[in-house]
């Protein structure tokens, strides 16, 4: 919902009714993943996708449907074994699609919500998508970290249980579909509530103001990364080189890196780049970097023999050989790269890969499926 979130928001706010069919659950070689969203708009747009072409006629149909009847529906779209261009999809995968009314008398908590994910504020949106009772489909819960619940499931076990579990892929920043028994029982069936996790954008940290660091700023953000730039020194570490960075900062890497983590403003999505490839910046930097075990990823830059000349340090600085492990370098994929674009395309890659599990490797040359699952 995040990509569609301002248009909605624009109608919702003039008093419209929209439709909104969002993907909850995936199987196989889905194309888009759990949170992605289409408005079927009251002049007709088409806002978004929720499966890259393959079934957006019928859910814009669905959805028009929808507005007129009130009534939400939880739809699963499938390739055909007869018929693979059928109404379904094209790459064999599997989409389970929620389609809703929304207005501001389906969706009152709509407005605060989308000013939580303005203000970068994390808040879940909890709802119920399937259950055998029809009067708790569509009912919500939005749930705020160290905040009272707002709305209701249907029932205070229900609520509790979603709570939860709704915290925890805040903290992940992972939106999922979660199955309870009809009264929020942990070992039951029968309830389906997908959640949203509205989270933080995470974070990527480009230490040295380098020309490769604007480069991995622009691709990090448009990675959609909350992008910070550190350098030690004024002269290089302004906003007129780094247009594309969300803040750059004056500072001793290794100082601000800790000061960030020891304010919890580091996570598990957090990635760092280092850029400097000189040893009295990035040596200290990366003491405190690969003994942070939430950060996601640590990489530094610097030829074969300044890696060699980095780990000996590293070594020499007390740091045991698991946490050394922790560090890819040189950074990078093997891509070939030569300009500061090709570079932060490599970086990126290998960014994208430790997220989601991949070899890095040609797909032409590997079998079995495309898309891995979350971990």
């Amino acid at each position: 919902m995040r990509d569609v979130l301002p248009e909605l928001l624009a109608w919702w706010r003039s008093g419209e009714t929209v439709g909104v069919g969002t993907v909850v659950a995936t199987f196989q070689s889905a194309p888009r993943p759990p949170g992605a969203s289409m408005l079927v708009g009251p002049d007709g747009t088409a806002v978004g996708s929720v499966s890259g072409g393959c079934v957006e006629g019928a859910v814009y149909e669905l959805g028009q449907s929808v507005v007129e009847s009130g009534t939400p529906v939880l739809e699963r779209y499938g390739v055909s074994d007869d018929d693979a261009f059928a109404v379904g999809l094209t790459c064999g995968g599997i989409l389970d699609v929620y389609v809703e009314k929304v207005d501001r008398e389906t969706f009152p908590e709509l407005g605060e919500i989308a000013e939580d994910v303005e203000a970068g504020r994390p808040v879940a949106l909890a709802t119920v998508i399937e259950h055998p009772d029809p009067a708790w489909l569509g009912r919500r819960l939005v749930v705020r970290p160290d905040e009272p619940l707002a709305g209701s499931l249907g029932s205070p076990r229900a609520d509790d249980a979603v709570h939860d579990d709704a915290l925890g892929l805040l903290a992940a920043g992972h939106n999922a579909t979660l199955g309870y028994g009809p009264d929020g029982e942990r070992r039951g069936e029968g309830m389906r509530v997908f959640v949203w996790a509205f989270a933080p954008k995470p974070r990527m940290l480009v230490f040295g103001a380098i020309d490769f660091a604007a480069a991995v700023a622009r691709v990090g953000s448009f990675l959609g990364y909350h992008v910070t730039v550190c350098d030690a020194r004024p002269v290089f570490a302004t906003n007129s080189r780094f247009p594309e960075a969300d803040e750059v900062v004056v500072d001793w890497p290794h100082r601000y890196l800790a000061a960030e983590a020891e304010a919890g403003r580091v996570d598990g999505r957090t990635v760092v780049t280092v850029l400097t490839h000189d040893p009295k910046f990035d040596v200290p930097l990366l003491e405190v970097a690969l003994r942070l075990p939430e950060i996601a990823y640590v990489g530094a830059m610097g030829s074969r023999r300044t890696h060699e000349d980095r780990l000996e340090r590293l070594r020499e600085a007390g740091l045991e050989e698991k946490e050394i492990a922790r560090l890819s370098s040189p950074i990078g994929l093997d891509l070939g790269a030569r300009t500061p674009e090709e570079t932060a395309i490599s970086i990126a890659a290998e960014i994208v890969a430790g997220r989601w599990g991949g070899s890095g490797e040609r797909l032409g040359t590997l079998e079995g499926r495309i898309h891995r699952d979350l971990h």
